[in-house]
């Protein structure tokens, strides 16, 4: 391809392109959490999206391939929890393939709904799911608010050029 003045030689679609340009892209850090049929699951999400106020909605990304992913295909429930910057290692134990997600240190609770729900983050939500849009090798969960607490403490967390990272003043 030919370079465009001022903007460099464009690529053609592919992962890589796509990576390399979400990792300049700061997302908040999201832990999504459901009941499986043998015990919580959860994943670390930088897709989460606040969809409508009226009724609340939000939708996330999940794999298809993920480990969690055949709890949140069965799910009725989940949980979002909206990181604070002092979770990196949190969300680094929730992003890790293998991971005991639930095993010390990671406190957590059965909240409504029998949704497992973290301690200490700066915001939770419990969520029913509406529908799972297929997208590639992803599904997109919409899922309406139920309950949630808005009301921890702190800064959030930011995942940009392929880490965990704090705002900076």
């Amino acid at each position: 391809m030919t370079a465009l003045p001022g903007l460099g030689t464009p690529q053609l679609a592919s992962p890589d392109l796509l990576r390399a340009t979400f990792r300049r892209h700061a997302a908040g850090v999201a832990v999504i959490t459901a009941r499986g049929a043998t015990g919580p699951v959860g994943f670390t999400a930088t897709s989460l999206t606040s969809v409508s106020a009226e009724p609340p909605m939000i939708s996330f990304g999940v794999g298809t391939g993920a480990s969690s992913w055949p709890a949140i295909a069965e799910a009725d429930h989940i949980g979002v929890h909206i990181l604070g910057e002092h979770q990196g290692d949190l969300a680094a134990t929730f992003a890790r393939s293998g991971a005991d997600r639930f095993g010390a240190p990671t406190a957590w609770r059965d909240g409504p709904e029998g949704v497992p729900v973290l301690d200490d983050v700066l915001a939770w939500l419990v969520c029913r799911i509406v529908a799972r849009v297929p997208a590639g090798d992803h599904r997109i969960v919409l899922a309406e608010v139920v309950l949630g607490d808005p009301a921890g403490g702190g800064r959030p967390l930011l995942y940009h050029q392929g880490r965990f990272t704090a705002l900076r003043d």
